[in-house]
């Protein structure tokens, strides 16, 4: 991690956290933790798996790795 007042430490994170906050916590309300837990655990498992990421061409995250082994079968 870098120095004292180094804003971009926790950029990533920031990022993520407020995209979830805005696609998911905010539309839902939660009775109890366990909820909360459960609701977090399939939303990153969407995230990572199915959500299309504009910085790996609009694919989702198994669509570009099996692009990836594609190609390296290819070679």
């Amino acid at each position: 991690m870098g120095a004292t007042r180094i804003c971009w430490d926790n950029a990533g994170a920031e990022s993520l956290w407020s995209t979830f906050k805005h696609e998911h916590y905010y539309r839902h309300t939660f009775v109890c933790k366990s909820e909360l837990v459960s609701a977090v655990d399939n939303w990153m498992h969407s995230y990572n798996t199915r959500r299309r990421h504009s910085v790996i061409g609009m694919l989702s995250p198994q669509d570009y790795e099996k692009s990836l082994t594609a190609t390296a079968r290819a070679a």
